[in-house]
């Protein structure tokens, strides 16, 4: 190789290599710095896509999950009320069963009455106040029921069936005027009763049933997603053992390269001594 003082091949190719280091180091640094080997598409294009993808349906299942806590909670406040209902179809029970007795004075059967017709107006504040969200599932504002997303594509949905509970309707057959001040109203009453308590807790365990599906699903959706962030991780995320190795490696590559370029660039001075008389 010719000797020029116009041309150091020996330095530009040692500027080349550190060149180079210096570009891996970067890089090395970055990965260790964000812990991810991936950071957008001039990484790995068909990684980073993939990627992204899966952020997305990650991105849609937490709408998802916030839909079924919706429905949760719904569903929970409903039964609630549910059950206290029943409790107050079985109290008003004694009561019918009491009036019912044919040697009751006037008195004690308008007590008795007194405390039947307190027991319908509980039955229907419960019903008013059985509301999350806006949304009751007793008072029959809304319909056949409510439905709620369950997948990421938003084409398939659990529904929460309403459960009409109003006095008089087809679950609670007793209407909100009846009174037990007669034996012969007391013992009419006490089939209706009868009925509305079986229907309670026939709906109860509807509900009840509706409500496990729901918490299964909303816990299938956060393993779901939990499954979706590790996939992820396992496409982009770095090594950082691995990556603090290189990272040495390369430290000690870019001290040789500079060492290397300073004695490229001294070469030329051996000019200088075939020229010295």
């Amino acid at each position: 190789m010719s000797i020029s003082v116009h041309t150091n091949q020996s330095a530009l190719v040692a500027l080349q290599n550190l060149n180079k280091t210096n570009d891996q180091l970067a890089s090395a640094q970055n990965r260790i710095s964000t812990g991810l080997k991936v950071q957008g598409p001039k990484d790995n294009a068909s990684v980073w896509g993939i990627a992204q993808s899966q952020r997305a349906d990650i991105g849609a299942l937490g709408a998802v999950k916030m839909s079924l806590d919706r429905a949760q909670s719904i569903s929970d406040v409903a039964i609630s009320a549910g059950e206290t209902i029943s409790d107050l179809l079985l109290s008003m029970k004694e009561k019918v069963t009491a009036a019912m007795d044919p040697s009751l004075d006037s008195v004690s059967r308008t007590a008795l009455d007194a405390d039947y017709k307190s027991l319908l107006r509980q039955i229907t504040q419960v019903i008013n106040d059985a509301e999350f969200d806006g949304a009751n599932l007793l008072d029959g504002s809304l319909g056949a029921g409510i439905r709620f997303l369950a997948n990421a594509d938003a084409n398939s949905f659990i529904t929460l069936s309403a459960k009409g509970m109003a006095l008089g309707g087809s679950i609670i057959t007793m209407g909100a005027a009846t009174s037990i001040t007669t034996a012969t109203l007391a013992s009419t009453i006490q089939g209706l009763l009868s009925t509305s308590i079986a229907n309670v807790n026939q709906a109860l365990g509807d509900m009840g049933a509706q409500a496990r599906q729901v918490e299964a699903h909303n816990k299938f959706v956060s393993k779901l997603t939990d499954t979706l962030n590790s996939g992820i991780g396992n496409l982009v995320d770095a090594d950082l053992a691995k990556e603090s190795a290189r990272l040495q490696a390369l430290q000690v590559q870019q001290q040789l390269g500079a060492q290397a370029l300073s004695i490229a660039n001294q070469a030329p001075q051996i000019i200088l001594s075939l020229f010295k008389g």
